[in-house]
């Protein structure tokens, strides 16, 4: 749907005592999925300016750290001209929008089409334009269903090494603020968005294990998006993952 209201009050108090009651930090919420800034329908993407903009309202008044958004599908335009209009449209949605806690993270794409963002140099060229325009803060969150299925090879040591090494001369690790940890039902390179159980789709366990143990990663929040078909799909997934996390070391006893 594209309209949506404020959150009730009183809900949003009970949500806060729960995130002090389970340490639950950073928060991220994930904008609209019908939100196309892109679009080179002007109706659509007027819709979505909109849209953003009630998600960066929300975000505000529930104190998100993060709101995570998808730079949209450019169909009928050059990447520039699409790079440029979503750009122009986070400058439109947040205007006069005074967003000191939450941070907006442009999220990594499949490349499926006219997709933007399946490319690191795109996500970059969005934040730095977006960036010369508001005055809220902009990162990055990336997708490992996404990643594999635009291109890196992030399921071998050797092409995580490589996406890392990318990742952090384009984007700056310290900008990428979380991770959406899914595995994927389609193959390098697919550009198909088809998430999967951990350890059972193409980066698979040891995979996981690696991105997980990596030393620039291994601190970074992740996030499942794992397919729910029954009750418990979830707490199995994130149990598998963090059987793969390296354990904390022990500090010895000082002396």
């Amino acid at each position: 749907m594209w309209r949506a209201g404020p959150p009730d009050p009183v809900r949003v108090k009970l949500l806060q005592a729960a995130r002090e009651r389970f340490d639950l930090f950073p928060l991220a919420i994930h904008a609209n999925y019908l939100i196309n800034l892109a679009s080179a329908d002007p109706e659509v993407r007027s819709m979505s300016i909109r849209a953003l903009r009630g998600e960066l309202e929300r975000a505000a008044i529930i104190g998100a750290e993060y709101l995570v958004v998808h730079p949209g599908n450019r169909k009928g335009r050059a990447i520039e001209e699409g790079v440029a209009a979503c750009a122009l449209g986070i400058e439109e949605a947040a205007r006069d929008f005074d967003l000191k806690h939450t941070t907006l993270l442009l999220e990594n794409t499949v490349g499926a089409g006219g997709q933007l963002g399946s490319r690191f140099e795109e996500l970059r060229a969005i934040r730095d334009l977006a960036g010369n325009l508001v005055d809220i803060p902009i990162a990055y969150c990336l997708d490992t269903c996404h990643l594999l299925a635009a291109g890196f090879d992030i399921s071998t040591q050797a092409g995580l090494e490589r996406t890392v090494r990318q990742a952090q001369e384009i984007l700056g690790m310290d900008n990428v603020k979380i991770f959406h940890a899914n595995d994927s039902k389609t193959k390098l390179g697919s550009h198909v968005d088809r998430h999967e159980d951990i350890g059972r789709g193409y980066i698979g366990l040891e995979g996981f294990r690696r991105i997980l143990a990596h030393p620039k990663l291994r601190e970074k929040p992740f996030i499942l998006e794992t397919p729910f078909k029954s009750v418990g799909d979830d707490r199995r997934n994130l149990d598998v993952l963090k059987s793969l996390a390296p354990r904390p070391k022990r500090r010895g006893r000082e002396a």
